[in-house]
């Protein structure tokens, strides 16, 4: 957010079409909306409506919203994700028919750590930072998101307006991003492992803000699955997780034909010299004793040789 807030956020601009934005944000909501048996619909006004923007970064703030309605809508509900050219904008709105907001929460619900009361105990272990996160983000780009309900119970509207590629309102854009000339920062596809929760889901928005893709996972087991099906460029694994244990993990990827390629880091609040020893011995690259710098494990991401 800090980032965000003071302009250090380098967007990865490029011309692209709304309805490529629109598909992205519905592949990755789409897994737990048909878990929750909703059904989710798009339209769009105009397909080849077109957007200065960095594609990363609107899809995360797009599938941002169409989670958390899936989140805060019961089973069987509806989420609808609408596309329209307004002037010199375009508008990308999700529906939902969830439990809504009260009329105070509306003008807080952007801020960091804000979560409607009636919506705590559905909020899956979230922090209630995304909403503030894609408001940074929306607002980098020169544009804006609102909120809206009809009250309690009665579902929410969230509206992301962004510039049109083809108006006059990017000379805002631009004004608001500044110099984006400087080296892109190689992306990664990180799998980050942690029974903390709360951890977890921080750590992983850190590293998507430093433009990396990130998948999680709170436990050994499914750790290693991951590992297994992803074969990621970077594996970050506490140590002292249930099935498996870091070390355990880290032994199996490394036994892969493909293992000894990822750079693998040992993530824990172990930090004596011998449990730095077992780390190595398990095939971990480095040793990261709790709690360590985000910005520093992003830099040693981003060194690793492809």
């Amino acid at each position: 957010m800090a980032r965000i807030t003071q302009r250090k956020l380098v967007l990865k601009n490029e011309t692209v079409t709304a309805v490529s934005m629109m598909e992205a944000a519905l592949e990755a909501a789409r897994p737990l909306a048909d878990a929750k048996r909703h059904t989710l619909t798009s339209t769009i006004d105009n397909p080849a409506a077109q957007l200065m923007a960095d594609p990363v970064r609107v899809a995360q703030v797009l599938s941002n919203l169409l989670n958390n309605a899936s989140k805060y809508t019961d089973p069987g509900g509806r989420i609808a994700l609408d596309v329209r050219a307004q002037g010199d904008w375009l508008e990308f709105a999700v529906t939902d028919s969830g439990i809504g907001l009260e009329p105070g929460a509306i003008a807080t619900v952007f801020a960091m750590f804000a979560q409607e009361h009636s919506a705590i105990d559905r909020s899956e272990g979230g922090l209630g930072i995304g909403l503030a996160l894609a408001k940074g983000l929306v607002e980098l780009h020169g544009g804006m998101i609102t909120a809206a309900s009809e009250g309690a119970g009665r579902g929410s509207r969230f509206v992301v307006r962004l510039p049109s590629a083809t108006t006059a309102a990017n000379s805002r854009w631009e004004e608001l991003v500044g110099d984006a000339s400087q080296a892109a920062v190689p992306s990664r596809l990180v799998l980050l492992a942690d029974d903390n929760r709360d951890s977890a889901d921080v750590m992983a928005e850190l590293l998507r803000m430093a433009g990396h893709v990130v998948h999680t996972s709170n436990d050994g087991l499914q750790a290693a699955a991951l590992a297994l099906r992803l074969q990621p460029d970077v594996l970050v694994l506490d140590i002292g997780m249930p099935g498996l244990n870091g070390y355990e993990v880290a032994r199996r990827v490394r036994a892969q034909p493909w293992g000894a390629r990822p750079l693998m880091i040992a993530a824990t609040g172990w930090g004596q010299d011998d449990d730095r020893q077992k780390a190595l011995a398990a095939g971990f690259d480095m040793h990261l004793t709790k709690p360590f710098d985000p910005a520093h494990l992003s830099e040693l991401i981003v060194r690793r040789k492809d």
